[in-house]
């Protein structure tokens, strides 16, 4: 029974690899491991934190779990711009720590292999500050897709959202 279990995690992470779900932001395309996420959700209202980081943009109710979302286009220092009926959050799971990425649009799941992503370009100030989130370039088709790295996007993003666990066990 166990051995099947693991069969079927095996399969999945198998089935997993290679996979990216791509999206716009601003002119670029952006790929991240599917591995990180947990689901695509339309605009839901966001509620402000206040003195957060600009591109920190609140907190939202998703089935009774409060995630904070952060707006990808203001985290790559890109201006604002106002959200569409095209404009979704991608809930990623990172290191146990749930976060929404908004996004201008998805564009689709994308098998890239480890062999066709290349490093990124140490060109220039502005390539680096967006390619400290950025660990791989791929081509795919006509478009090359910067491949971004969840864990390095949100390092620096300190947000406490209180936890209901953590009350119970304070009682």
């Amino acid at each position: 029974m166990a051995e099947e279990v693991m069969e079927e995690v095996l399969e999945e992470e198998d089935t997993q690899k290679g996979k990216f779900m791509t999206f716009q932001t601003g002119n670029e395309y952006y790929g991240i491991s599917i591995s990180y996420v947990n689901e695509i959700i339309v605009m839901q209202p966001i509620t402000a934190i206040p003195e957060a980081e600009e591109y920190i943009k609140g907190l939202i109710n998703l089935r009774g779990k409060i995630i904070p979302v952060i707006d990808v286009r203001v985290r790559f220092k890109m201006s604002q711009k106002d959200y569409t009926d095209r404009t979704c959050i991608i809930v990623i799971n990172v290191k146990s720590t749930t976060i929404g990425l908004i996004v201008e649009k998805i564009a689709e799941v994308d098998t890239i292999m480890d062999s066709d992503i290349m490093p990124p370009p140490t060109l220039g100030k502005k390539v680096k500050e967006q390619n400290k989130y950025v660990y791989g370039l791929a081509k795919t088709g006509d478009t090359v897709k910067l491949l971004l790295d969840p864990e390095r996007l949100i390092e620096d993003t300190a947000i406490e959202v209180p936890i209901e666990e953590n009350r119970e066990e304070e009682q």
